[in-house]
This record gives structure tokens, sequence and C-alpha cells, in this order.
């Protein structure tokens, strides 16, 4: 049995609650809309001539005073809610009727509304809430609240980002992207290199400093320019713009500055014996690069190539630039992205999507690096 009204205290002071009669012998709880809670018993006021209903507070198993009470509803409308669990095992720590205070008020606490009706919500998620007049509203009143939620091991949060329409489909969009784009600079970046360190021709140093100078160009800087430009090529020769081939030519000038510094640092750094013997043999300058320079140069191609495949892969800036968001194009970073909501509140997907996308670049840099390492302890000059 629930009962409402104002307890009047010596004094005059006048407190509106709940009382729940859950215990035998009128005995129970009378709980305050500032959600302080007292045990006490009610009890017919008439011979005490205290009135119709008096609330006896108790302290410490003693009676400490009586209090009248008015405008008691003996059958309260109250609408009720229960949950055996929150979804996620979470429990309510505080919650408000106001998002920018969250934590006005516990779980547990009685709250009084502006209708004098009361609201209790207890951290389970099951919510009370009375009435001394009929419910008029259309709608319930809008809650925000603060759940705990216990760390849980689950693989739920793969399986959602596995199973999301269109993830399947931007990982082969990114193979499409980062496999060209890492093969076209490598492949002009050795030609390059070979020629500054191994050819002579009219100003030579200068075109290597400047082409290590545009290493210092910021790459935000210089998106928009490159996008106008490929834009009025593509209309001369009749390419559509945000076309895979514009990213790939934008990731092999944006990579084709250090894969040039690296090789030719590292040709310029191979025995000079070699290739003089092999111009002492007949053998043109492709031949020199091809068969001596090339196979002596895989340390310095394997390192770049993993620089590059991991720049081009993680990529999103670029690839928001120069390729649109249809589904034949929308690279995987971009589709992760889209993942997290627009407000950025789904956050437990971005840890399980990032794990998922590096497998990749992990299989490309273990199986580089046996190349690595064993580049770097051969290429010695045999007597």
């Amino acid at each position: 049995k629930i009962l409402v009204g104002t307890a009047i205290y010596p004094g005059g002071a006048k407190y509106i609650g709940i009382f729940k009669n859950d215990k035998p012998h009128g005995e129970g709880t009378f709980t305050y809309s500032d959600g302080s809670k007292y045990f006490g018993e009610w009890k017919d006021g008439k011979n005490h001539g205290q009135g119709i209903k008096t609330w006896r507070y108790f302290f410490r198993g003693k009676c400490t005073f009586w209090a009248t009470l008015e405008s008691v509803f003996a059958s309260a409308i109250r609408k009720t809610h229960h949950l055996r669990n929150l979804p996620g095992g979470k429990k309510i720590q505080t919650f408000s009727t106001n998002y920018r205070n969250l934590t006005a008020h516990v779980a547990g606490d009685t709250v009084k509304f502006k209708d004098s009706s009361l609201f209790t919500l207890q951290e389970s998620g099951d919510y009370e809430w009375v009435s001394n007049v009929p419910f008029k509203h259309k709608r319930g009143k809008r809650i925000f609240y603060v759940a705990k939620v216990p760390p849980t091991f689950s693989l739920d949060n793969y399986r959602e980002v596995l199973s999301s329409e269109g993830v399947g489909q931007s990982f082969i969009n990114t193979l499409r992207v980062t496999i060209p784009a890492t093969v076209i600079p490598i492949m002009i970046a050795s030609f390059a290199a070979y020629a500054f360190a191994w050819m002579e021709f009219p100003w030579r140093r200068f075109l290597f400093v400047s082409v290590v100078g545009l290493l210092v160009v910021p790459l935000q800087m210089s998106l928009i320019p490159l996008l106008s430009m490929y834009n009025e090529i593509g209309n001369y020769f009749g390419v559509v713009a945000k076309s895979y081939p514009g990213i790939w030519l934008a990731h092999t000038g944006f990579g084709l500055p250090l894969a040039i510094y690296l090789l030719r640092n590292y040709m310029g750094s191979l025995p000079r014996e070699i290739i003089e013997s092999a111009r002492i043999d007949g053998a043109t300058h492709f031949q020199i690069f091809t068969r001596l320079v090339l196979p002596l140069s895989v340390p310095a191609l394997a390192s770049f190539c993993i620089f590059q495949f991991l720049w081009v892969w993680n990529d999103l800036l670029v690839a928001l630039v120069f390729l649109g968001k249809q589904d034949n194009q929308i690279v995987l970073t971009s589709k992760l992205r889209e993942l997290l909501g627009s407000r950025g509140d789904n956050w437990e997907i971005l840890t399980s999507s990032a794990f998922i996308s590096i497998i990749v670049p992990l299989i490309v840099f273990f199986t580089l690096q046996r190349y690595f390492v064993r580049g770097l302890v051969t290429g010695s000059v045999k007597a």
C-alpha cells in the first residue's frame, strides 16, 4: 500500500513524501521528496487529537514526535516499470531531468516534479512515478542518467564491424588504392635515385636538392591545388574527377620525395667497384640498374614499401579529397569512421575496427622484414 501526503511537523514545517506500508502493524518507510528515508508507522490519529492520519517518527527505536498528515491519498495513481537487468549489466548511478547536471540525484532518490508528482529511479532501471491526480501527458518525462558498465570479455564489437554492410567492399577498395599507390612511386623513385647517384647530367645536385626540399611542403596545403590541377587535366583528357587515377597520382606525388631521398642515399653507398666493373664489361646504365643496383637495393626498397603501404592504407584525408563516398570508392578508414556514428558515441567500435584494419599492414611488414634483415648483412665485395 502506498500513501502520498504532506507531513506537518511541530513548528509548522511541511514535507511531501511517499509512505510505503510494506511491513506489518502499519510500519513502513516515509520517503521525502529530497530522497531522505525514515522508518516509522501510520496511525489513526483521532485518539491522539492529531487529525485523521498521523505519522509517528522513530529514532533509534524510540518515538520522537507525532506529525499531522494532510492531503493523504490512500489510492495514489502511479506508473511503474520493472526490468530484470539493464542491457550489458549496466547499473544506474545518478540521474536528472537536466542533461547539464547529470549528477543531481542518486539512484534510489525520489524527485518531485513541477506537477507535484514523485519519481523514483532505481539502479536496476526500475522506476516508479506517483501522482495524486490522473496523468494527462502524452509522453513521459525525459530522464538523463549515468550508468556504470562492468567490464566483460566479448567479441560482439568485432562481429559488429565485420558484419556491417559495406565493410567488405571498402576493404577491396582500399586494396585498389594501396597497391598501385605503393608500386608506382617505388618504380619511379628507383629510376630517379639511380640517375641522381650514378649518372652525370647538368643540374643534378640542384634537382636533387629541389626534390628533397619538397619534403617540407605540408600535405594539407597542397591538397586543394593538386585537386584543381587534376580536374583541369582530367577535363582536357576526359578523365572523370574523383576517381582512382587521381588518388594514385596524389599518393605518388606525396611519396616520391622521401622515396628518392632514401633510395638515392642507399644506391650511392653501394661499392663503386661493382659499377665500374660492369661499365668495363660494356653494360649499359639500364643493365647496371636492373641486374646490379636493383637487387642490391632490396633493403631500401622494402623499407620504403613498408612506409608507403602503411601511409596509404591508413590514409583518410587524401581519400576524402580525391575519392567519392560511393560504395565502389569508399575506403576502409572512411567506412570505419561512419560506424562511430554522427556524434562519435560508439567509441568502443573504434578499437575493434583499428585492430581489424592493421591485420594487412602487419602481414606486409612481417613479409618484407626478412628481405630487409637479409639485405643488411649481405652485399659485400668479393676479391
